[in-house]
């Protein structure tokens, strides 16, 4: 492995543990998530389905900006 391998992945484990301490501290106030408007939930008698795309277009939104920012500083 090289140093920008190493780099990426010191990067990489600083998001996670960022991210571990905002839902451990925030849990109460982060209900909203998986529930975006435009998220598909369906209920029936003895079926449901629940398709978070919306949540899942803002984490990739998200992801990409961190992503841009690290590799325009790095």
């Amino acid at each position: 492995m090289n140093q920008g391998a190493g780099k990426y992945i010191i990067f990489i484990g600083l998001i996670i543990i960022i991210v571990g301490i905002i839902v451990y501290f925030f849990n109460g106030s982060l209900k909203w998530f998986g529930r975006l408007p435009g998220d598909v939930n369906i209920k029936k008698e003895n079926y449901s389905f629940h398709f978070p795309w919306v949540t899942m277009l803002v984490i990739s939104v998200v992801v990409t900006l961190i992503i841009n920012i690290i590799r325009r500083f790095l």
